[in-house]
């Protein structure tokens, strides 16, 4: 049996037109700021029952947010649901702004990005503050599974959520979901946009599974970041010789993020490598 919370944002203004829903399971509507904290209040009523015998059946719980209500006003539900230890799985839907209300600027909004709230012009060249990290600050939590997924690569996001369900504790996935309103792209664009941020690095396919990093793709031939840019108009400003340099700070953050993650990768193949040598002594 599955239950499923989500909070106010794109994929619940989708799927839950009153009186209809496209959910088939046990579905809790709740508001911005609180799917993670409504879905650890089902999950910890359900132990209780199950201690005391009043539920017999297995359940799994997963609760749903975008950026919006994951990075920013969310990250606090979040952040102690996880720490408290739930056996639930978060999945954030990172569009990287606040797009049902209006195409805001928010924590996973890129270096220079436009927006309505952080408008390229004169004054300002988009957004001045680099995307939050949040698949770090959750890793940093010290939970079982955690892992970047994107929409392109089913095979792999299907993966993800079977281990975060079945890890025996919290879990959170991180995935991105193109939004061709705000990223300002062809409609039948999205999926070429999200395999496009794997291969320049920008959005890593990787998990970390009790503290072990592994990389899920590794690109052949890594394309720059500015690639991945020029498909999309939100970036448009920063093709201006005036603004260039703020694609290279955001490559210079990008190479700086992928090198960090293939060395703790490498860290925990050797750390494996040498607990699996001191088991055979």
């Amino acid at each position: 049996e599955l239950v499923t919370t989500i909070c106010t944002g794109c994929m619940e203004v989708v799927t839950t037109i009153y009186p209809f829903s496209a959910w088939r399971c046990s579905h809790i509507h709740s508001a911005f700021e609180n799917s993670a904290a409504t879905c650890s209040g089902v999950e910890a009523a359900y132990q209780a029952l199950k201690a005391r015998g009043k539920i017999d059946k297995k359940y799994k719980f997963i609760a749903f947010g975008g950026d919006g209500g994951t990075y920013d006003i969310g990250f606090q539900s979040l952040s102690g649901a996880m720490e408290r230890g739930h056996e639930m799985l978060y999945i954030c839907y990172d569009n990287e702004g606040y797009m049902n209300t209006g195409i805001q600027r928010s924590g996973a909004t890129p270096l220079g990005a436009h927006t309505n709230t952080s408008q390229a012009g004169t004054a300002k060249p988009g957004k001045e503050q680099k995307h939050k990290d949040l698949t770090a600050c959750m890793i940093a939590h010290d939970i079982p599974y955690v892992a970047q997924a994107s929409v392109h690569n089913i095979r792999d996001l299907g993966n993800k959520i079977y281990k975060g369900l079945h890890c025996g504790g919290p879990a959170f996935l991180n995935v991105l979901a193109p939004c061709h309103r705000g990223w300002r792209f062809p409609v039948d664009k999205g999926l070429e946009m999200a395999k496009l941020a794997t291969e320049t690095n920008f959005w890593p396919l990787f998990e970390v599974e009790n503290g072990a990093y592994k990389i899920n793709y590794k690109p052949k031939e890594v394309k720059p970041v500015e690639e991945w840019f020029k498909a999309q108009a939100r970036f448009k400003h920063l093709f201006n010789d005036k603004n260039k340099h703020i694609i290279a700070e955001n490559q210079k953050w990008v190479d700086i993020r992928w090198n960090r993650l293939l060395r703790r990768e490498a860290e925990s193949e050797e750390e494996a490598k040498s607990l699996a040598e001191a088991g055979k002594a």
